[in-house]
């Protein structure tokens, strides 16, 4: 779909359908992810936030603090959203995620009752940078276009220069370990994805580089044992946070080599009380600083003055 972003009080000329005519800045938004909330929050716009699907799972305390005054409403989720209160809200916009099938029935209802519905895609994205750079979306439509650059070319010059200098410094690359059983597979992110070009860039060695998906592969629980014998770290454990919660998942990850070392680190440091994870929320912006957390973790002896900021050790 194609958008006309107009200043506020200029004629949309030769535009038919008024469906597709944003006015900028954007005063009044929905979202449905906290990494839009992220987002807009760092371009100093929080106040425009008006709705946002799972307020519950908010990071940002000042977003969180208008949540609790009833500033922002919680709007529900795909088939389940809240359209009496979507539209009680009048939002100029509702930034919604996923395309397919699946998001495809909510979203045509919810145009259907005349709100604007704008689909934002940067989940799909497979470079960490170009996961950051969605933030020039926002920063269109709030006007803050110069403000939105700058924060993603200090992003990109920080994760460029030590990309390039964890590359020039390292002799080896660690095995990597990710993610936790689940019933009876292992869901596998696959070697295009997103977590595995930051643990390539970190100086790791993703030990499913090899493979290629647009969504995470089920494995067989053996087969992952087998593959995972030669890893020695294990990253982004699910929502655990001790060493006790992982062999109760399992027993049997208590034969693999890395979580006998204790080389087990979770991306859940920094959680909301109602269970949100920034690493989801401000780190799509900040994966300069996600990078420098998996390498010091890689490799402790090239940042030891580096205090983790997304990540913790899981004791």
């Amino acid at each position: 779909m194609t958008w006309f972003l107009m200043p506020d009080g200029t004629v949309a000329d030769g535009i038919t359908d008024s469906m597709q005519v944003i006015k900028v800045p954007v005063e009044n938004i929905i979202c449905m992810s906290t990494t839009h909330v992220a987002m807009i929050s760092a371009l100093h716009e929080a106040g425009a936030i008006r709705g946002i699907s799972g307020t519950g799972f908010v990071y940002d305390e000042s977003v969180r603090k208008r949540i609790e005054a009833g500033a922002v409403r919680e709007i529900g989720y795909e088939n389940s959203l809240n359209k009496e209160r979507i539209l009680s809200l009048s939002p100029d916009l509702l930034m919604a995620y996923g395309i397919g099938g699946e998001s495809a029935g909510y979203v045509g209802k919810i145009r259907d009752l005349g709100v604007k519905v704008m689909i934002n895609a940067d989940y799909l994205e497979t470079d960490p940078l170009g996961k950051a750079e969605w933030i020039k979306l926002f920063g269109a439509l709030f006007n803050k276009e110069m403000l939105a650059d700058s924060l993603f070319r200090t992003a990109e010059k920080e994760y460029l220069s030590l990309a390039s200098f964890i590359s020039g410094s390292i002799k080896t690359r660690p095995d990597v370990l990710l993610g936790l059983p689940f019933r009876d597979a292992w869901y596998i992110s696959p070697g295009n994805s997103y977590i595995s070009r930051l643990i390539e860039d970190a100086g790791g060695n993703y030990i499913w580089s090899d493979t290629k998906s647009s969504f995470s592969m089920p494995y067989g629980i053996e087969n992952v044992f087998v593959k995972a014998l030669d890893a020695e770290y294990w990253l982004n454990i699910g929502n655990v946070s001790a060493r006790s919660e992982i062999s109760s998942i399992d027993a049997r990850v208590t034969g693999l080599p890395c979580y006998n070392k204790g080389n087990l680190y979770n991306n859940n440091l920094r959680m909301s009380p109602g269970g949100g994870n920034d690493y989801w929320e401000s780190g799509s912006f900040n994966p300069h600083i996600i990078l420098k957390d998996i390498a010091s973790i890689l490799h402790p002896d090239m940042f030891p003055d580096h205090k983790l900021v997304y990540y913790k050790k899981i004791e």
